[in-house]
């Protein structure tokens, strides 16, 4: 993830303007055109487009501008499943229902208003799981296990998935797949005097296209969205 945000914002820097006052600006767009492929409407019934949304330092309400902003990027009017990654809980708080109800309710909004078609979780054991299952008004429809806590699927939770109708996949990614200081590097090592230490990561969201007919990824790639906090 850092060498492609590195790569991107290297490139971007170097085909901007010099004289681009970039401290004025509010949003700036880090984009290399030619590395987005868009998605051609009459293929748009043969692919899937998945994605997992990793929220990083920002509440539930970027959820919906995560889904804007891949819908936008690769041109399609929708999502065929969202998997939401458990944001990051402060040290010494477990992860509880209660936390995961707002970012779940802005998932379930998004697929009401036709954005996302099914969404997932990652990384809940057998209660937790349970628990959302029984609350929700849209039930998940996946739950992603990471491979590095497990190398059996625990029964419990494959009972209860093969019950409730929950697809069980595996997954390696990190518990945290980018951290603040690692965002801040890349910024420092691709932009010539950037005041790195004032942005901060928002979220991240992975997409993959796959051709559904014969499961192979037509493309992939990563969306960011960072706040700058100037002093």
């Amino acid at each position: 993830v850092r060498d492609c945000i590195q790569k991107t914002l290297t490139e971007w820097s170097s085909k901007i303007s010099p004289d681009q006052n970039q401290e004025t600006l509010e949003v700036l767009e880090c984009t290399v055109a030619q590395a987005i492929e868009k998605i051609n409407p009459e293929e748009r019934d043969e692919l899937k487009v998945s994605a997992k949304l990793f929220i990083v330092g920002s509440n539930s309400s970027s959820i919906r501008d995560a889904a804007d902003l891949a819908c936008s990027a690769l041109g399609v009017a929708q999502l065929d499943s969202v998997i939401i990654a458990p944001p990051p809980v402060e040290d010494g708080i477990n992860l509880s229902l209660e936390y995961l109800q707002p970012y779940w309710k802005e998932l379930e909004n998004l697929v009401q208003n036709k954005k996302i078609v099914a969404i997932g979780t990652s990384d809940l054991d057998k209660t937790l799981l349970e628990q959302l299952y029984l609350w929700a008004q849209v039930k998940p429809s996946s739950n992603q296990v990471n491979l590095a806590s497990c190398c059996v699927m625990p029964p419990d939770l494959t009972a209860f998935a093969k019950e409730c109708d929950i697809q069980l996949l595996t997954h390696n990614d990190p518990k945290e797949l980018l951290c603040e200081a690692s965002f801040q590097e890349a910024l420092q090592e691709s932009i010539q005097n950037v005041k790195a230490n004032e942005w901060i990561p928002l979220w991240l969201l992975r997409y993959s296209v796959i051709v559904k007919s014969r499961g192979i990824i037509k493309s992939k790639g990563y969306i960011i969205q960072a706040k700058r906090n100037a002093s």
